[in-house]
């Protein structure tokens, strides 16, 4: 996003850092990265203490709406550039950052459900990168995964249908060797997908008004204000005590609609959150990574691992013009809902909101995945990355049902948030349970916690090679990642 659009957003006071068990390590180097000193953390645990940023207020900064290089009703198309820039998020010098098509982070595509979507990317940095859409349901060879990347100075046209439904996407680096640096930098991105059904709802969709996207990310700035992301990695998930909402320091929304919408994007490299309104009110929950649920889940604490979304609805009827509201992560408010004297009726909120089909599982294909360890210690069934290697097959069309785990152990105990690519999924159980009520929905990323068990159902519809992997970035980037090859 542009600087002159965002502004000077304001002053921090780190504080002093609560800092977990700590180790002296060295960074592998065995997915050509250079070694960096680090610290451990865990999900609840030992995560650097979140510090309340002693600053004044301001508004919370709204991706731009991406303007199609063409458009109709059929088709789109997107150019993306990831480039480098500066921004002035607290007094004195400005922060160096990466974004795409503009200084940090990056705009909102707006797709329909059939049109065919053609996006020019291009790498305006100075090492290589690539452009993972994710959560969305395409080809291998357009995923942007590892196997994809653009190089410095390049440029890549990707193509591909929209055949999924109405849901909240994203998209970020997944190169190999640099993906965790790059997202910290700022690399991320919103895909908005619209279907006619859910037009039909009615639903806040008012962007900016009543229906506000929201990317929570932590972050840790130097004596400098830079994002040293070297002085402040660790092997087990890079944390930070500054939270930014899209890109804001201390950021409130002017609500002046009976009901607002939140697309709740976790972007942080490893952290956790537990996100709850300060009112002890519910939350409805509308929507999971990929896609709107059956029916609104009433939520008071809604969890969110690295990757996953959540679209919820507030609803501030009951509530009084200036009534103090705001999204909590623990007792610290981090976005702040101003509630207007006169708010409109705008948009509503039906008592259903898709019919999700029955998970098939009448055939399919099992299969077992083992998560395990920590830090530079981590792998999947006993292995870690190997890009040469193809470590699962599956066959377009083929039902698939997996049971991932989580084990336990002595160099375990940390929670790994499993992505798949390519696919919407659906669980089936955790623990041998049914999930909760605001899990059945479309996902693409589950949270695995500590000796848990969670079985989920999809079937790929593309062909491809794609990767599944834990979404603690630095997780991934030390070998927590395996690839399946579909055919």
């Amino acid at each position: 996003m542009q600087a002159k659009s965002w502004g000077l957003i304001g002053v921090v006071s780190l504080g002093i850092l609560g800092v977990g068990i700590a180790i002296g390590q060295s960074r592998p180097t065995m997915m050509g990265q250079s070694a960096r000193h680090s610290g451990m953390m865990s999900h609840g645990s030992s995560a650097t203490k979140l510090v309340a940023t002693k600053t004044a207020s301001h508004k919370l900064a709204l991706p731009p709406l991406l303007k199609p290089d063409q458009s109709n009703a059929q088709s789109v198309a997107y150019t993306v550039v990831a480039q480098s820039g500066t921004m002035a998020f607290k007094a004195g010098r400005k922060t160096r950052t990466l974004g795409y098509n503009g200084n940090y982070l990056g705009p909102v595509l707006q797709v329909k459900q059939g049109q065919t979507v053609t996006i020019t990317t291009k790498n305006d940095l100075s090492e290589a990168t690539s452009f993972h859409w994710h959560g969305a349901v395409v080809p291998g060879k357009v995923d942007g995964g590892p196997h994809e990347p653009v190089a410095a100075g390049a440029t890549k046209r990707v193509k591909f249908k929209v055949t999924q439904p109405a849901a909240t996407l994203w998209f970020h680096p997944h190169v190999m060797g640099s993906t965790a640096k790059q997202v910290y930098q700022g690399l991320a991105g919103l895909i908005y997908v619209s279907d006619t059904a859910s037009q039909k709802l009615k639903l806040p969709h008012d962007y900016g008004k009543d229906d506000f996207p929201v990317i929570i990310q932590d972050r840790q700035f130097d004596a400098q204000n830079q994002l040293n992301y070297d002085k402040a990695y660790s092997s087990d998930g890079t944390t930070g005590p500054t939270l930014l909402m899209n890109g804001t320091l201390n950021p409130y929304i002017n609500v002046k609609t009976k009901l607002v919408r939140l697309r709740l994007v976790n972007g942080s490299n490893a952290r956790h959150y537990q996100l709850t309104l300060s009112n002890q009110q519910a939350m409805q929950q509308i929507a999971d990574d990929g896609g709107l649920l059956a029916k609104p889940v009433a939520v008071k604490k809604l969890a969110l691992a690295p990757g996953e979304r959540a679209e919820v609805v507030v609803d501030t009827t009951k509530l009084a013009a200036g009534q103090p509201l705001a999204v909590m992560v623990g007792k610290q408010a981090v976005l702040n809902l101003r509630l207007a004297k006169h708010r409109q009726t705008s948009g509503r909120l039906p008592a259903n909101l898709s019919s999700l089909p029955t998970p098939k599982t009448e055939g399919a294909q099992q299969q077992s995945l083992t998560f395990s360890g920590m830090g530079h210690m981590v792998a999947i069934n006993g292995k870690t990355y190997s890009a040469k290697r193809i470590d699962l097959t599956a066959k377009v069309g083929q039902p698939q049902v997996w049971t991932l785990k989580n084990a336990q152990g002595m160099m375990s105990g940390r929670s790994h948030p499993f992505h798949l690519h390519g696919v919407q999924f659906r669980i089936l159980s955790i623990d041998g349970q049914q999930p909760p009520a605001n899990e059945r929905g479309w996902k693409d990323t589950v949270d695995l916690k500590s000796g848990q068990s969670v079985k989920i159902a999809f079937t790929f519809k593309n062909r491809g090679i794609y990767m599944y992997h834990c979404h603690n970035l630095e997780h991934e980037e030390q070998g927590m990642m395996g690839q399946i090859k579909v055919s």
